[in-house]
């Protein structure tokens, strides 16, 4: 009887140490994935901030078309 309680204690603990460093492993994962959302959320610009950008540049594209008509405007009254 003594044997198998030092053979069931041996298996626990090996089991143990295995779940322990299997655990470890998993908070150890769960931080990088955290990190990386970071890392992720920092690096990519927000709807807000594509939709100012494209505003921009299509306010832009339309103050050089006005410029482009006025232009035509005045070389047509020139004739």
């Amino acid at each position: 009887m003594m044997v198998w309680n030092v053979v069931l204690t041996a298996v626990v603990g090996i089991m143990g140490f295995f779940l322990k460093s299997k655990m470890d492993e998993l908070a150890r994962l769960g931080i990088l994935l955290n990190r990386t959302r970071e890392e992720v959320a920092r690096d990519h610009v927000t709807r807000k901030e594509v939709d100012d950008r494209i505003d921009k540049f299509v306010s832009h594209v339309d103050q050089r078309f006005n410029r482009l008509e006025a232009k035509l405007d005045q070389i047509r009254s020139e004739r």
